[in-house]
């Protein structure tokens, strides 16, 4: 990955909080991990909504299942290192003071959804930059599952979950929702997260 791909993503962030980066992993890259999340179906539970105590899982908010990613899973050695990679460059040009990344497989079946939220839990602060990246190959527009951000200005961005593709925002200021798709969609979602004070 050239550095000028990081460096424009470390812009985009200043200037306007939002980055989608098409071909952030190559085709290959993109099926294999695609097919180890398929592998590791078994090992997916049913997302929640709400922390510890509060949390439930309500098909009415959404209807993912997810499977963390653990440091040394050495399977995911490549995806891990690039993206240690884009938070070194995020603290050195931004100043943000990451201190790591918590992320997932995410697998929306067929028709689920994500209502409209934001990434950042009330009273805390550790979330700081979601990434989100597509792990769907041959995607078309019209198999839907798109990422629907809401920007500043008051308008919104669809985001179409093809292969590849990598959406980065700010946690803490953009509310998205993830549109019903007519395929099995797949992504690594997380967020890059400052230490509690």
């Amino acid at each position: 990955m050239s550095e000028a791909v990081y460096t424009s993503i470390c812009d985009a962030l200043a200037e306007q909080g939002w980055i989608i980066v098409p071909d952030f992993l190559d085709a290959q890259t993109v099926s294999e991990l695609h097919q180890l999340a398929q592998q590791r179906r078994e090992a997916f539970h049913r997302a929640g909504v709400g922390r510890e105590a509060a949390h439930q899982v309500r098909n009415d908010i959404r209807g993912d299942s997810v499977l963390w990613i653990e440091d040394h899973d050495e399977a995911m050695q490549q995806a891990n290192a690039r993206m240690a990679q884009l938070q070194q460059h995020l603290n050195r040009e931004l100043f943000l003071g990451l201190a790591e990344l918590e992320w997932h497989f995410a697998h929306y079946p067929v028709g689920a959804f994500y209502q409209r939220h934001l990434d950042q839990h009330r009273a805390q602060d550790t979330r700081v930059v979601t990434v989100v990246q597509y792990l769907n190959p041959d995607w078309h527009t019209d198999d839907g599952g798109q990422l629907r951000l809401y920007l500043n200005d008051g308008e919104q961005l669809d985001v179409t979950p093809y292969g590849g593709t990598l959406a980065v925002f700010m946690s803490d200021r953009f509310e998205h929702e993830v549109l019903p798709a007519r395929r099995d969609r797949y992504s690594l979602t997380g967020w890059y997260r400052r230490r509690a004070l």
